[in-house]
């Protein structure tokens, strides 16, 4: 069954060529086409989509707030900002909102799909610039440098976060590790629940902002 996407952005150009786009790849399929926030919104809740690939900045109700309204309607929906900015405003704001994955548009088809399907299989992804920009500003304003992790996180949540930023799914993790996928998803649920954060984008956030993204 094909993996169904619901498109945000104001500019018709843009739809229409992620639309004839994605439309090349047997696996996906575009529901709707939505030119703001608040139609997005209303769109997400007849259509029901699986992903929404979000512009963030439109007219009326911006991106952020549309993801945050879908996801209230919608928890196993998954969003994917593909913007014309990776600022680390509007990257914080979208994954505090809750978005999966975050792409800048001058992306290509195959990176579109490999983040539809990541998030999709509950992975997070992230642009490569995004995520020099995380490490960037952790660099200058790291909080947690050394001592203990924070939260009372093990070593070994630790280390299954650290490779979670580097985005390896759970079966992944598990060879690294050398660990069963069942014990992975149960670091991963424990790391969730003690950071308070919603899904595995908020963690590679999380990662980066306490410096635990890196090797040691």
């Amino acid at each position: 069954m094909p993996t169904r996407v619901l498109i945000a952005d104001d500019q018709a150009l843009i739809r229409e060529g992620l639309t004839l786009l994605l439309g090349q790849y047997q696996e996906l399929e575009v529901v709707g086409a939505a030119e703001d926030g608040e139609a997005a919104v209303a769109l997400a809740a007849e259509l029901r989509p699986d992903v929404i690939l979000m512009d963030l900045v439109m007219p009326g109700m911006d991106g952020v707030d549309a993801t945050r309204q879908i996801l209230a309607l919608l928890p196993r929906a998954q969003v994917v900002i593909l913007s014309a900015y990776a600022d680390d405003e509007s990257v914080f704001a979208a994954i505090n909102a809750g978005a999966a994955g975050y792409l800048t548009k001058d992306s290509g088809g195959e990176q579109i799909r490999k983040a539809i399907e990541t998030v999709q299989a509950g992975g997070a992804l992230l642009d490569p610039l995004v995520q020099r920009r995380l490490l960037d500003r952790v660099r200058a304003h790291s909080k947690h440098p050394h001592g203990e992790p924070p939260h009372e996180l093990t070593q070994r949540e630790v280390e299954v976060l650290r490779l979670i930023s580097h985005g390896l799914n759970n079966h992944e993790i598990a060879e690294c590790l050398f660990l069963s996928e069942a014990t992975v998803k149960t670091h991963v649920n424990n790391i969730l629940a003690k950071t308070e954060l919603r899904d595995r984008a908020q963690a590679v956030a999380y990662a980066f902002r306490y410096g635990l993204a890196e090797e040691e």
